[in-house]
């Protein structure tokens, strides 16, 4: 998986490429620890995402959680494959998806 990051004063674009599972979640969530303090938005860019596992939603759901405490998290580009997902967990309903 690949991460792309862009800090814009208090919002961090994220966006995300390749297989988001149990061997690259922890790089995510690496990331989202290290960035998320102080921030207003995050956004999380999935249009070249490719496969999510129960690890990778672990992961998006968490940062929900904490930006929910202090902000807006919103998933923009989703693709098909990733939208079915979210569909089918429920995400749809808990995600600010656009």
């Amino acid at each position: 998986m690949t991460i792309e990051k862009n800090l814009n004063g208090k919002t961090l674009e994220i966006k995300l490429s390749g297989y988001l599972d149990s061997g690259t979640a922890p790089d995510l969530e690496a990331v989202l620890s290290e960035t998320l303090a102080g921030l207003q938005s995050l956004v999380l860019d999935l249009e070249e995402l490719e496969y999510v596992s129960s690890a990778g939603l672990r992961v998006i759901l968490n940062a929900q959680k904490e930006m929910s405490a202090q902000g807006q998290m919103k998933l923009i580009h989703v693709n098909e494959t990733i939208m079915e997902v979210f569909d089918i967990t429920g995400f749809v309903d808990i995600l600010t998806i656009e």
